[in-house]
């Protein structure tokens, strides 16, 4: 047995979905307790994600598909308030630095919104 962290240790059968904005979509291994935001942007999909994941943009703005809405966390007031300043706001938007990878939401599948694209 190693005397490493497994904690640590990423779990790779955890994935996200994600739809460009071109409609084609990446599935992509995802490790517990990163926010979604970092999985996009890690695996080098087109998303802004100015603040880095603090909940002080709109920048990292996606559509959560409707079969996952009621799985993930519902959004804080902080995150609501922010969600106000994005172009295009949908029933399912939410900010993707606000959920976090977790086995329960393992396959979730997004869209990344307009105005999230890097410049």
């Amino acid at each position: 047995m190693s005397s490493g962290n497994a904690a640590a240790a990423p779990q790779e059968d955890l994935m996200i979905r994600v739809i460009d904005r071109e409609g084609v979509e990446h599935t992509l291994a995802a490790i517990e307790g990163w926010r979604v935001m970092e999985v996009i942007r890690d695996w080098g999909l087109d998303i802004k994600a100015e603040c880095g994941g603090a909940c002080a943009c709109a920048t990292c703005h996606v559509y959560v598909d409707e079969e996952w809405v009621e799985a993930i966390q519902p959004a804080t007031d902080e995150e609501i308030d922010k969600l106000d300043e994005a172009p295009m706001v949908e029933r399912n938007s939410r900010l993707s630095c606000q959920i976090l990878v977790s086995p329960e939401i393992n396959g979730l599948r997004v869209k990344l919104a307009p105005g999230s694209e890097s410049d």
